[in-house]
């Protein structure tokens, strides 16, 4: 299965490291700053007591990699670029490293964060007000297909965080039902995605409303060199906590390829994986909404039991599909990349591409659903001859091997 990636594709990995380099080499190096300190333990961060305990009875018990090394940065205002790889725990890091730096006493909004999905908000917000529950933490969650007029409610009710989605957040400002007066935190998850064409603008102008000596934290499991670029307009000599794009392989998730010589025998190959998929918990994931209901169409019409959601579906029947999900009640779920990001369901363990991502960092965000933070977890891609050439190059640029799948699939899971 050999074959370069033309040069300047997506996974032109050669040109990737090139430009890194130039980014972090001479003049960025007076840009970007260094912290080294790593915490073996939550108890030696100095943080406070009340978001120990909260941290201890999320049911976290050491910090992980990005944990050790990226929470106090963060709790001593210093601007952080972060980035791991998925399911290692950095929504807690930034979620500790606000927490610590509130003032409780002041109920105006002091910390914004933004995500590029509704769920992911949503989700963010859970965990922000489970580890701040010891704290009496005000946290809403500001995403469009929710009432405008329900947000202004609670908005001018007081909150101490807000993390939504920009379009929603952007809105809340222009309104002023969003005071920006006393923000000093501003965090970006997901930044590659929301420093990509389709959110830049939007997160520029929310930028300009913004205190001017807010605190930043870009945090992401990839961060090409172009969003890496776009921080310097916004960022003030930011502490870099960076993983080499040969070091963001999955350690605990087996990746394995099945040959398909034709598309139209996908859905025949998904089929009789279908007994194993409903063992555990899995999420396949397709390339467009249009798939995502012609496949769900399908996978029914043969009695099989599956739920799917995508951007075009409402957010009342996305938010349900998500709580049956999460609850195990639906335990195969088709969609598109929408979920490849942050979503965090503790029980998956095999996530199946019937399409492989156009996006090399998609590959690793899809994969990322499975083995959250240490577990096991499988991938299985499906590769038609047209694929060869891609699932190379996602050897090639994530430096790891994806094998053939073995006949006994269930006994992996």
């Amino acid at each position: 299965m050999a074959g370069l990636a033309p040069e300047g594709s997506q996974f032109d990995a050669r040109q990737y490291d090139t430009r890194m380099n130039e980014l972090l080499t001479a003049d960025g190096q007076d840009f970007f700053t260094s912290y080294d300190e790593v915490y073996d333990s939550f108890d030696s961060m100095g943080l406070q007591e009340n978001l120990l305990r909260g941290i201890y009875a999320y049911g976290f018990e050491k910090p992980s990699a990005i944990q050790q090394r990226g929470i106090v940065p963060f709790c001593k205002g210093l601007d952080v670029i972060q980035q791991a790889q998925s399911g290692t725990g950095k929504t807690a890091t930034f979620c500790a490293g606000i927490l610590q730096q509130l003032d409780y006493a002041l109920v105006e909004c002091q910390s914004l964060v933004l995500a590029p999905t509704r769920e992911l908000a949503q989700q963010i917000e859970k965990v922000m007000r489970a580890l701040g529950d010891f704290l009496n933490v005000k946290v809403h969650a500001c995403v469009g297909g929710t009432s405008v007029r329900e947000d202004q409610r609670i908005l001018s009710s007081g909150v101490h965080v807000v993390v939504g989605t920009p379009g929603r957040v952007f809105d809340m400002l222009r309104r002023q039902s969003l005071r920006p007066d006393y923000i000093k935190m501003f965090v970006l998850d997901e930044a590659d995605e929301m420093l990509s064409r389709g959110f830049k603008d939007q997160i520029y102008d929310i930028f300009q409303l913004l205190p001017s000596k807010v605190q930043v934290g870009v945090f992401s499991a990839t961060m090409p060199p172009e969003a890496l670029e776009i921080t310097r307009k916004f960022m003030n000599r930011p502490v870099r906590i960076l993983v080499k794009r040969d070091e963001l392989t999955l350690e605990g998730i087996k990746q394995f390829y099945v040959q398909v010589d034709k598309e139209e025998w996908k859905l025949e190959t998904l089929c009789d994986l279908y007994e194993t998929l409903a063992i555990t918990q899995s999420v396949i994931f397709v390339n467009t909404r249009r798939k995502v209901d012609w496949l769900t169409d399908k996978m029914r019409s043969r009695d099989h039991t599956v739920s799917a959601t995508h951007g075009d579906m409402d957010q009342n029947t996305r938010d349900i599909i998500m709580r049956e999900f999460r609850s195990g009640s639906s335990r195969v779920l088709i969609t598109t990349d929408l979920l490849a990001r942050g979503i965090d369901v503790q029980q998956v363990s095999l996530v199946i591409n019937f399409d492989l991502p156009t996006q090399p960092e998609n590959y690793l965000h899809r994969i990322g659903r499975s083995g959250r933070f240490g577990r096991k977890g499988v991938a299985i891609n499906f590769v038609t001859r047209e694929d060869e050439r891609m699932l190379a190059d996602i050897q090639r640029f994530y430096n790891v091997l994806v094998e053939e799948l073995p006949s006994n699939v269930a006994d992996l899971l």
